[in-house]
């Protein structure tokens, strides 16, 4: 029987040819380095945000005592409010909490002092900040900082 091709044997040994690409053990070890970095990084990443948020509240305490005080050079006396009352931009139009999808932010306050808090919803709902007409300023420690 004649062959078509004129060596038959030539198909079989084919020169050695490169290989491209990578191989199931070096794929495994890059997503093995990848969970690693992932399980370090992830937790720190989240830490982070959480201590920037309540930073952020921080600032927002502060801009209330601003609002607060303009009051009080204006009519001599802060403005009444019983403990526990949301503090809004309805009540003080000139604040604008940038944090308030995360925090509470509420005021108890007499004619001669006031005190400011920011409690924490949802994953920040252990974090709570205060402020008083002293400046004495106080966090608790699952903000991520005691003293601000």
């Amino acid at each position: 029987m004649k062959s078509r091709y004129r060596n038959p044997g030539a198909l079989l040994a084919q020169p050695d040819r490169m290989q491209t690409g990578f191989t199931l053990i070096e794929l495994m070890i890059a997503c093995v380095v990848l969970a690693i970095l992932s399980a370090i990084a992830i937790p720190s990443y989240n830490s982070f945000v959480k201590k920037s948020r309540a930073k952020g509240a921080s600032a927002d305490l502060a801009a209330l005592a601003l609002n607060m005080e303009n009051s009080y050079q204006l009519q001599l006396s802060y403005p009444l409010n019983a403990a526990g009352t949301a503090a809004t931009t309805a009540k003080f139009k000139a604040w604008a909490p940038t944090q308030s999808q995360y925090f509470d932010y509420t005021v108890l306050s007499t004619a001669t002092s006031y005190t400011l808090k920011a409690t924490g919803k949802s994953s920040l709902s252990s974090c709570e900040l205060s402020l008083s007409n002293t400046n004495a300023r106080t966090a608790s420690s699952a903000c991520g900082f005691t003293t601000w």
